[in-house]
């Protein structure tokens, strides 16, 4: 017997579980870097709960992309952009140089 749920009620649980989760990133913490997603879920987290500046101060990239992220997802040539766009975004963010540490989550 398989038990299917809703997408709805898995977006529902998401969008509980990062308001009642304070997540950390397990690559940051092992390795001291800053990967492109790194503060995503703490940003996405603090979206939740109606917290726009701080959200974007963990993770702007994930911020100003989240409205376009179903649009890109169904264009093949925008997707390839936007993985550039990430991979860059993670070797900036990771250069020891003002202005690049305020992209550090």
């Amino acid at each position: 017997m398989t038990i299917h749920l809703d997408k709805r009620l898995w977006l529902i649980v998401g969008v509980v579980a990062l308001y009642l989760l304070n997540p950390v990133c397990p690559i940051h913490q092992l390795t001291g870097l800053n990967c492109p997603g790194c503060g995503a879920t703490r940003a996405l987290h603090q979206l939740v709960h109606g917290h726009v500046g701080a959200a974007v101060g963990f993770n702007p990239l994930v911020i100003i992309g989240l409205p376009f992220l179903g649009w890109i997802l169904t264009r093949p040539g925008w997707l390839w952009a936007a993985v550039t766009v990430v991979v860059m975004f993670g070797v900036v963010r990771n250069i020891p140089a003002y202005p690049f540490t305020l992209l550090a989550p």
